[in-house]
């Protein structure tokens, strides 16, 4: 059975939407992965960001580069933030487990939004991932460093991070067709997050 924290966590986003917004930084430390991510895309594309919360700093800076931006978040306070900011992209109120949009894109990127999932959600995103991707996209997304659990806390809140093995990972991007391009456990130069770089075959 799931964790209950891993039940709630689209609750919690929507309850501290204001904090979160207050909260989070907009230094970009995620700049050199974004970079080696809009590399893999090519100079122009349609990226998807899951998990995509107020669109603030990472869909800004794609938007700022000139690539075309769909955004999916399931909580509906924190995509109001994404429509007031950004009302000529496309937001859509979904969860990711769901994800279903019948297209694919030129990137798709779960940065820190993928691993508030349980670790059987997280094997069965791989094949979201691949509906959503053509031959050449790339794929961005961040984990923990090993099979396990980690709880966090947010405005009081118990908050949920879970994390399959890194050769699991790399197994279910093989079986959907990806092939890692980078990977970095704990990367001191962006704040210790694990960070994966795929491109699909």
């Amino acid at each position: 059975m799931d964790h209950p924290a891993a039940q709630h966590i689209l609750g919690l986003y929507q309850r501290h939407a204001d904090a979160f917004v207050r909260l989070r930084s907009r230094a970009l430390f995620e700049k050199s992965w974004l970079d080696a991510f809009l590399a893999a895309v090519g100079k122009t594309g349609h990226i998807l960001d899951i998990g995509c919360g107020t669109g603030e700093p990472i869909a800004a800076y794609f938007m700022a580069q000139g690539y075309t931006l769909t955004g999916v978040d399931g909580s509906e306070a924190m995509l109001a933030y994404a429509c007031a900011q950004f009302p000529t992209q496309r937001w859509c109120l979904q969860d990711m487990r769901a994800l279903a949009l019948k297209e694919t894109f030129d990137g798709l990127v779960a940065w820190d939004s993928f691993f508030h999932l349980s670790q059987g959600d997280q094997r069965a995103m791989f094949a979201v991932f691949a509906r959503h991707s053509h031959p050449g996209s790339a794929l961005l997304f961040t984990s923990g460093p090993g099979d396990g659990i980690a709880m966090g806390e947010f405005e009081g809140e118990p908050l949920f991070h879970a994390s399959l093995a890194p050769e699991e990972y790399r197994a279910l991007l093989a079986e959907n067709g990806f092939t890692v391009l980078a990977m970095r456990a704990e990367d001191p130069e962006c704040t210790g997050h694990t960070v994966w770089l795929a491109k699909r075959e």
